[in-house]
């Protein structure tokens, strides 16, 4: 054979050799980088349902709250379950009585609380349609409001019954809502209509209407002044109304609160207390001097508020999770005392200034909704 011929052929089967081993070669990295895609493909599917699982088992499982040196957890108040999701709004209590609006199902929970062991309180309903919110009780009349916001109605029953009574219908978003005894009036604030409705609630029929200038969330009485402070959401001001007039009589900003939502007042010292949802923050105001004195950090997503005068400490809650007890030294100095971990959704709380008991309304994914409650540890 001529040497060139051979030459080039022992040079093709040299090239055929290398290509035929880099092919094998590739054929086993690709198995192996395959076979290594699907151990991670397989471990990322497997974290992914122990994280969805661990999640499911947080959102359902309502566990004890955090342990606390401030506050004393005395138990769960079980609920009737409506659907997979029930979320629960307004808290009212009052004579011994705890009322309590679903969000989700729009029943209304009335709870005969039983002091020496939450766990025996009886539980009523009243069913209704259209989101529940807040309640007005009226004791001299002896009935009570409710707001629905997606019916666009104010709903009067029997506090005692829970009996149906009547059906007002009102402006869109019916939200807060609450009894002012110096006018005889109830209050109703509306957050898309940037209203407030004021009802007769002998007649049972409105009586007038007061514009506001944004996004109306909780009201309160300042019952020194007389004067109504509505906190307005998208502003992140406050309003004081004076009711008999219809007018508002003052307008001031909140800041640095963002998106304030529950409000209560301490009218002794001149103090309003209001939580921030978008900053997670407790703002305290002035009523006064009209100005923010100074602010917290609280738990995140507050929705409530609610002021114990009898033990100086102010409560809030929101839908991460938490209860934040604040305590108040002076008019002006507070500071945090705990923070409680409770349950996601647990947004909304009030207290009974009478046994200084805190009541917190758990939301509650495929299980029964619940309001816990807690005590000043002694």
């Amino acid at each position: 054979m001529d040497p060139k011929a051979h030459f080039e052929e022992d040079i093709e089967l040299f090239a055929e050799a290398i290509n035929a081993a880099s092919i094998t070669t590739d054929t086993k990295r690709n198995k192996f980088a395959m076979t290594k895609i699907g151990h991670v493909s397989l471990t990322l599917a497997v974290t992914l349902v122990g994280l969805v699982a661990v999640t499911l088992v947080y959102l359902i499982y309502p566990g004890t709250p955090s342990k606390s040196k401030i506050m004393t957890f005395e138990g769960f108040i079980e609920l009737p379950r409506h659907g997979a999701l029930t979320i629960l709004d307004y808290l009212t209590f009052s004579d011994q009585a705890l009322f309590v609006t679903s969000e989700s199902s729009g029943a209304l929970f009335k709870i005969a609380f039983d002091s020496r062991n939450p766990k025996a309180s009886t539980v009523s309903e009243m069913p209704g349609t259209g989101s529940a919110h807040g309640v007005a009780l009226v004791p001299d009349l002896n009935v009570a409001f409710i707001t629905r916001s997606e019916a666009n109605t104010v709903d009067v029953f029997d506090p005692k019954s829970l009996q149906p009574l009547a059906s007002i219908p009102v402006a869109d978003d019916a939200d807060a809502i609450l009894y002012i005894p110096s006018t005889k009036l109830i209050y109703v604030a509306h957050g898309d209509a940037h209203m407030a409705t004021l009802i007769d609630p002998e007649k049972r029929v409105t009586v007038g209407n007061i514009p506001l200038p944004g996004k109306p969330e909780f009201p309160a009485i300042d019952f020194q002044s007389g004067l109504l402070f509505q906190n307005l959401e998208d502003t992140n001001e406050v309003v004081a109304i004076d009711v008999d007039r219809r007018s508002i009589v003052g307008q001031w900003p909140l800041g640095p609160c963002d998106g304030p939502t529950g409000m209560a007042i301490d009218s002794g010292q001149r103090r309003l207390f209001t939580v921030c949802k978008a900053n997670a923050k407790l703002v305290v105001f002035d009523l006064e001097k009209h100005r923010v004195i100074t602010s917290l950090r609280i738990g995140g997503g507050p929705d409530s508020v609610a002021f114990d005068r009898g033990v100086h400490q102010i409560y809030t809650a929101g839908k991460t999770g938490e209860m934040t007890v604040i305590k108040q030294d002076s008019p002006d100095n507070y500071r945090r005392l705990d923070e409680i971990h409770t349950h996601y959704g647990a947004h909304t709380l009030t207290v009974d200034p009478g046994s200084h008991k805190v009541f917190v309304a758990y939301a509650s994914l495929l299980a029964h909704p619940r309001i816990a409650v807690f005590s000043p540890a002694q």
